[in-house]
C-alpha cells in the first residue's frame, strides 16, 4: 500500500485506540502493526505530536517486565478532535467510493 495513505491514516488509528484504553508505546505499535505495515518511528512521531497538541497525555506505570512504561491516554480535547477526523475520514471516503464508483462516460 502507498505510504502516503498510511501516513494520512495513522494518527486516525492511534486516537481510535486511544479512545478504547490507555497503551503504551509498544504495545500500540503492535496493535496496529497487526492491520497496517507500518514503521515503528511513524507512531512515536504521531505520539509526540499529539502529545504536544494537548490530544493525549502520559503517565508512567510499574511493569512486572523491567522499567515502568510510559502509558498514553487521550484527553477531551483529544476525544474531540478524534471526533473531528472520524467525520473528515468518512466524508474522504465516501467521496472516494463514489467516484470509484462512477461509470465512465466516454
Amino acid at each position: 500500500m502507498n505510504a502516503q495513505f498510511k501516513k494520512g491514516v495513522l494518527e486516525l488509528c492511534v486516537l481510535v485506540l486511544l479512545d478504547k484504553q490507555d497503551f503504551y508505546g509498544y504495545e500500540l505499535i503492535k496493535r496496529i502493526t497487526n492491520k497496517i505495515e507500518i514503521s515503528e518511528g511513524s507512531v512515536y512521531t504521531v505520539l509526540r505530536r499529539i502529545l504536544k497538541q494537548g490530544y493525549c497525555t502520559t503517565y508512567l506505570k510499574e511493569s512486572t517486565e523491567g522499567p515502568s512504561r510510559k502509558y498514553y491516554h487521550l484527553t477531551d480535547e483529544g476525544k474531540g478532535y478524534l471526533l473531528e477526523l472520524k467525520e473528515a475520514y468518512e466524508n474522504f471516503t465516501r467521496g472516494v467510493d463514489s467516484l470509484m464508483k462512477e461509470e465512465s462516460n466516454e
